[in-house]
């Protein structure tokens, strides 16, 4: 029994907006949020109490989500890209 294949115009669409969030916008945004937090963690530019709490525990745990967030994306535009290959080299035009 063969397996169905399926690659409709509305699926090739979404695969297509899904890189362009990820190219686009997603991936610059994680970067603009490591900048900032970078930032807000140099006591010479936010010290105190609450300053502290966020250096030490509040952005290494959301700089490590980020990091995992910016590689999880990385690689689901890059299994989307061989889904596109595919649908292209079976037929499926694009």
């Amino acid at each position: 029994m063969a397996a169905r294949v399926l690659s409709t115009d509305q699926a090739k669409t979404s695969i297509q907006q899904i890189q362009s969030i990820i190219n686009g916008g997603l991936t610059d945004q994680i970067a603009q949020l490591d900048a900032q937090g970078k930032m807000l963690s140099n006591p010479d530019v936010w010290d105190g109490p609450l300053a502290q709490q966020f250096r030490d525990q509040t952005w290494p745990e959301t700089k490590t989500a980020l990091d995992k967030a910016k590689q999880e994306l990385d690689q689901l535009r890059d299994q989307l890209q061989k889904i596109a290959q595919n649908i292209m080299s079976a037929g499926g035009g694009y």
